[in-house]
């Protein structure tokens, strides 16, 4: 019978040199919040996946602007961001991780478990993300990058077709409408900062920003980052669809009565 992280590395596709990183990958924050402080078992202290996510997240999103760029890179820069902000979705991610049966190798505090935290959407997305990192970690630049690109085709875009690219059939996410009204409107790119942090680790609650420039903000509540950056970027969205509906719009018959004083 096979080990459960040799099961997980043929579902994945690659074997790891260093299995360490996968066991990382795999190693929840609310199990490090339940173990000893270092030093005090003389065992290594354990490690969360959240700086993995958080490089897992930047090769997924180079990844993914690499492959819908190879499909058609004629397109619309606005309909390849919808495109990739479709295949580095959380749906996407989590679709992948059920796939993978990821939930079944996660390393998860007492409390997390009792909340399912194995069937977590937001849990299993950020897994996903982990894994990716620790496949780039494990294969170096080269062989990394090749293997995380073998990975995503497999498992989050081997089935896109082409006529997705036409706009009707792409969706669209709060994030990438509003990064699309920014660049229209000539503002800076969206910003999101997590600015609070409550409940325990099983159970988190995040308040994210989302911010143009210096004058537009929102903030937003939510059980993951992901999705609380997504509310406050709808939230921010409808203020501008709001303040766009208020503005005055122009009389053609006064643009040509004034046109005519002149």
């Amino acid at each position: 019978m096979l080990a459960p992280l040799e099961e997980l590395e043929i579902r994945l596709g690659y074997t790891f040199k260093d299995r360490s990183l996968l066991l990382h990958a795999l190693t929840h924050t609310s199990l490090v919040a339940e173990s000893p402080p270092t030093g005090s078992t003389g065992l290594a202290a354990v490690t969360d996946n959240e700086q993995f996510e958080f490089l897992g997240d930047a090769i997924l999103g180079f990844l993914a602007s690499e492959f819908v760029f190879s499909l058609s890179p004629a397109s619309p820069e606005g309909d390849l961001s919808r495109l990739k902000a479709h295949l580095v979705s959380a749906a996407r991610l989590h679709e992948a991780a059920l796939e993978l049966e990821l939930g079944n190798y996660l390393r998860l505090g007492k409390g997390e478990e009792l909340t399912g935290g194995r069937k977590k959407k937001a849990l299993l997305a950020d897994a996903v993300e982990a894994v990716i990192a620790a496949i780039f970690l494990d294969g170096g630049p080269q062989h990394g990058l090749d293997a995380c690109r073998s990975f995503l085709t497999r498992y989050l875009w081997n089935s896109i077709p082409l006529q997705n690219l036409a706009r009707p059939h792409i969706p669209i996410d709060a994030k990438s409408a509003l990064q699309e009204l920014a660049q229209a409107q000539g503002m800076p790119v969206p910003r999101y900062v997590i600015v609070h942090e409550t409940g325990p680790e099983h159970a988190k609650r995040f308040t994210v920003e989302a911010r143009i420039g210096k004058l537009h903000a929102e903030q937003a509540e939510g059980s993951s980052k992901k999705g609380a950056s997504q509310r406050a970027a709808e939230l921010l969205l409808k203020r501008f669809q709001a303040s766009e509906a208020r503005a005055p719009k122009s009389n053609p018959e006064d643009s040509l009565e004034q046109s005519q004083s002149r």
